[in-house]
């Protein structure tokens, strides 16, 4: 697939850090031993993973720290926007579900825009996690990263967050509705 270049201008890249740090210092309760200034560091230093960040926020993602893994030295980006990013809605789970649709055929699949993105759909643990951290996807939902066994059974599973109960629900890949997005994570 072919990708236009990843590089944000260093007026992007400055404002785009200003917005993360912002959002960063407003919700101090999603990365509490995390300090800005390391995660600053790194950013700046991952020029390609910049640009992603920046998919995620031009599409309505609202992108913010969520934790940061020991073992490989990464944080981790993750969509906290109130409900599913409104520039990721009506899209099918995947091209194959794309392909299989004779007509209506929604304008992408999720999981085209995410590797077009950069960035990886959250799983049903992720998303689990990140409403430990508030409450998402009260109106909307999310498709989420699809087991094999169902995929190949042509189904996909997507989640929300009603009832003050976390669901996650199935449907076939190929359906799309205009209040279902997806969440993206990204590790700098």
């Amino acid at each position: 697939m072919e990708h236009e270049k990843r590089e944000l201008s260093c007026e992007q890249r400055t404002e785009l850090l200003n917005v993360l740090k912002g959002r960063f210092e407003k919700n101090k309760n999603r990365h509490i031993s995390i300090e800005w200034d390391k995660v600053q560091s790194k950013l700046e230093s991952s020029i390609e993973k910049l640009w992603s960040l920046n998919e995620m926020e031009r599409t309505g993602g609202e992108p913010d720290v969520v934790g940061f893994d020991e073992t490989t030295g990464e944080y981790i980006f993750i969509d906290c926007s109130a409900e599913s990013p409104k520039g990721r809605r009506s899209f099918c789970y995947d091209r194959k579900a794309l392909d299989s649709r004779k007509e209506h055929k929604p304008e992408n699949s999720a999981m085209d825009m995410a590797e077009t993105m950069g960035v990886e759909i959250l799983t049903e643990e992720e998303y689990r996690d990140l409403q430990k951290l508030g409450n998402f996807d009260m109106k909307t939902s999310s498709w989420i990263k699809t087991p094999l066994e169902i995929r190949e059974l042509g189904g996909a599973i997507f989640a929300d967050f009603r009832y003050n109960h976390t669901f996650i629900y199935h449907n076939g890949a190929d359906s799309y509705y205009g209040a279902r997005g997806f969440r993206g994570s990204l590790r700098v």
